[in-house]
């Protein structure tokens, strides 16, 4: 006869433990101290087994029961519930330990190895370590793409739409390091490729009128404050390169016999070395400080520390002081400065991009433009300081007129 709830409800305890069978192997086990205790019997490989399925009142009759008929299912499977229950145990500490953050850290850690630049690094960090918080301390495998969706949208209603995608790239990097180590099974990220808002491209303000950029070079120049800042200036408005690739020089890379500058593939920002030829006006530039460093030093350290590079704001800063806004030029704007107005000259693209250092999306040609346009670099890298010293005449020429 089928139990009741009613009846389960009423069982009182008796001198001796006792049975109230229900059917299909499932019965409640009333103790001495009136516990009442679901279990299940069955057979499997021959065997008589038992397989606990909690206490009354936290597992009701139906409740019990529903247990009971998934174990069935699973014997039908030719599968042990007993032993399914202890890899399942063991499966849900995999999970509590394998923690988005633990795996975080894991890419961290490879990215590091990998010889990934210190300011990628750092960046890196704050999105997984700081941005990603909320999803910290849940098991990989049970982050749904609705869970990171929420937090990406946060930081998006925050105006930083680049910062929410590139979030997302990240956030998908930890989940195919889990599923490569078999720690999870899919990256609830690839369903949200389209669910970002684009971002609002803002150019980076440069200067690409050529007297107002004389004027530019001459108030360099003329700056009256930290010498290394100055020809630091100097020497990225002649280099074409990026600024941190700049901040971060060492005394080593200069092959003065040469004049070149080699910038280890850690430093750039497309992973490969890249060979600067240095015009005269660099090399001067360099001149102007090198007696103040020695060794494998830092060419433009910082005004607080020799062991320092200048701070990242060092160049904006000494910009605003010289009478420049953020909306006029930043230092990365000498770029844009010089490929706009050697493009407008006339010069090879090709040998411009590869001066930038932009990446070819053609290996073959890569390796070949890399080789290929050295001499043509070297005479594009001259002109353009020959022309920034033009500059500085018509900007002379307007302040006489």
């Amino acid at each position: 006869m089928l139990l009741s709830a009613l009846a389960v409800e009423n069982t009182k305890p008796r001198s001796k433990p006792y049975l109230l069978r229900d059917g299909n192997g499932l019965h409640l086990l009333v103790t001495k101290t009136g516990t009442k205790l679901w279990r299940l019997r069955y057979r499997f490989g021959g065997k008589q087994n038992m397989l606990g399925l909690g206490a009354y009142p936290d597992v009701s009759l139906a409740m019990a029961r529903g247990k009971r008929d998934e174990a069935r299912k699973l014997l039908a499977s030719g599968i042990d519930p007993s032993r399914q229950r202890k890899l399942d145990k063991i499966a849900a500490v995999d999970a509590s330990n394998n923690t988005f953050r633990l795996i975080a850290e894991e890419h961290l850690a490879n990215l590091q190895q990998s010889g990934t630049a210190p300011s990628t690094m750092a960046k890196n960090r704050w999105m997984l370590l700081d941005l990603a918080r909320p999803l910290a301390t849940i098991p990989i495998t049970e982050i749904t793409p609705a869970e990171i969706l929420a937090l990406l949208k946060k930081i998006e209603k925050s105006g930083r739409r680049e910062t929410a995608r590139k979030l997302r790239g990240e956030i998908g990097s930890v989940f195919r390091l889990a599923i490569v180590t078999l720690r999870a099974a899919n990256d609830p990220t690839y369903p949200l490729r389209r669910a970002l808002l684009k971002p609002i491209v803002t150019p980076r303000p440069a200067i690409i009128d050529e007297r107002e950029l004389g004027a530019l070079m001459v108030a360099i120049d003329d700056y009256d404050g930290w010498p290394t800042l100055k020809a630091a200036l100097q020497f990225l408005a002649l280099t074409m390169v990026r600024p941190g690739e700049v901040r971060y020089m060492r005394r080593s890379e200069v092959i003065w016999p040469k004049d070149m500058w080699r910038i280890p593939a850690e430093r750039m920002k497309m992973r490969r070395p890249h060979d600067v030829p240095l015009s005269r006006q660099a090399l001067a530039a360099l001149r102007e400080v090198w007696d103040l460093g020695e060794g494998d030093g830092l060419v433009f350290p910082s005004i607080r520390s020799a062991i320092r590079p200048l701070s990242e704001n060092a160049f904006n800063a000494a910009l605003r002081r010289m009478g420049y806004s953020k909306q006029e030029v930043c230092a990365h704007g000498f770029r844009a400065s010089a490929s706009t107005i050697l493009n407008e000259r006339g010069y090879n693209s090709d040998v411009i991009e590869t001066a930038l250092a932009h990446q070819d999306e053609n290996q073959t040609r890569r390796a070949y433009n890399r080789a290929r346009y050295w001499p043509e670099r070297t005479k594009l890298l001259q002109d353009w300081a020959d022309l920034l010293d033009q500059f500085r005449g018509l900007s002379a020429s307007r302040t006489a007129a």
